[in-house]
């Protein structure tokens, strides 16, 4: 079934723009990348993924010879969540930004004219 392939879900204190595949279903989806824009402005990246689909990235490696055989998977802006959809996925990055602030570096930030 076709869908948009940007899914902007707004939240009370940031938007976060989730980018789908076009197999991908946003109620099971188990790993989409997605931008989180706080509503000063700011930006974050992250990936999220379920356990089984970096598994599944893991044993891929394995047979590819990829980081050293599937030894290891890295991901610089990972967000490990227990279930897949956007919607666990965007109560996840809540919490997330609840525990450590807007002001926070947990994810990378991109970059904007006030870097700090």
């Amino acid at each position: 079934m076709a869908h948009e392939p940007l899914v902007v879900v707004e939240t009370p204190e940031f938007s976060v723009t989730y980018v789908l595949a076009l197999e991908d279903d946003a109620d099971t989806v188990e790993d989409v990348d997605a931008i989180i824009r706080s509503h000063d402005g700011k930006e974050w990246s992250a990936t999220l993924k379920t356990p089984a689909r970096i598994a599944e990235v893991l044993d891929r490696y394995a047979v590819t010879g990829e980081c050293a055989g599937g030894l290891y998977l890295q991901v610089p802006d990972l967000v490990i969540v227990r279930e897949g959809g956007l919607d666990a996925m965007t109560r996840a990055l809540v919490d997330l930004f609840g525990e450590y602030g807007m002001d926070t570096h947990v994810l990378p930030r991109l970059a904007d004219d006030e870097d700090d």
